[in-house]
């Protein structure tokens, strides 16, 4: 492996000129985004120097337990960020850790008992942050295709319940859609990485210096447990929420129109009795 040059602080303070670049054209053409980019920036760079320090700690003195403690924290401010995209939708905020914390354990689970990769922290975090990443996309994606499902087919679902369809079989169609598009992304970046750029973990490893066909093999690994964790978190997040829209006699619940009210409170449409058995 060969030296590798690593840019000194002050030639990172350098780099904020590309800040200001950005900061001047958004200016320019008045798009009233100038602080919001300066603010971005600056929180980018605190965040990370706070990052790198407690993973500097972490790395040296946490061991295993420190590790999954540090993935778990990651799966739960993941689960409330997803829960964000499902606004409205019953147990939002659940449903969205639930499938997260699942798809991590299953692919983490996975990769450690085939022993692709270690327990070590340096491994072990910088994996698991990018399982959350993608599960946290996955999740998101879902949710709001399903958000957006209840709202504007509504009519449709409640037209499948008359006739006598389970609450499941009436949402079939909308959630294989929202599967379906919460799944697109990663299988086309599957498709196309190495063509259009180069992934992360790859470029990493080549600008440290390991040789081109050494990195490919970590890269591989990471493309296929991306599509793993998403496959996983989406499916989870779709049964899941599905379960919590209808009630027992499979009544579409309403969705939360924010404030006080639960939506337990609001009166859900009511299905025939011969169509809730």
């Amino acid at each position: 492996m060969t030296d590798v040059s690593v840019p000194s602080w002050p030639a990172v303070a350098g780099s904020f000129v590309l800040v200001v670049a950005c900061v001047a054209v958004v200016a320019r053409e008045r798009l009233g985004l100038a602080r919001e980019v300066a603010v971005a920036a600056v929180r980018a760079a605190v965040q990370l120097v706070a990052v790198g320090a407690l993973l500097q700690w972490l790395f040296r003195h946490a061991g295993l337990a420190g590790s999954l403690g540090w993935v778990a924290a990651m799966v739960l401010v993941a689960g409330g960020v997803s829960a964000r995209r499902g606004r409205g939708l019953p147990l939002a905020r659940t449903v969205s850790t639930v499938a997260i914390a699942v798809a991590v354990t299953v692919t983490l689970g996975l990769l450690v008992a085939g022993q692709v990769i270690t327990t070590h922290p340096r491994v072990l975090v910088p994996i698991g942050g990018m399982v959350v990443s993608g599960a946290l996309q996955a999740t998101s994606l879902t949710l709001l295709r399903v958000r957006d499902a209840v709202s504007d087919s509504r009519a449709q679902v409640e037209a499948r319940l008359v006739l006598g369809q389970s609450g499941a079989d009436a949402f079939a169609p909308h959630l294989r859609s929202a599967l379906r598009t919460a799944l697109v992304p990663t299988i086309d970046t599957t498709k196309v990485v190495g063509l259009i750029s180069l992934p992360g973990a790859m470029t990493g490893l080549i600008i440290a210096g390991v040789a081109p066909l050494e990195a490919i093999r970590y890269q591989i690994v990471v493309m296929y447990m991306l599509l793993g964790a998403w496959a996983v978190a989406a499916l989870v997040a779709g049964r899941l929420v599905e379960r919590v829209l209808f009630d027992d006699a499979h009544r579409l619940r309403p969705l939360s129109t924010g404030g006080r009210q639960s939506w337990t409170t609001a009166r859900p449409f009511r299905v025939p009795a011969r169509s809730r058995s």
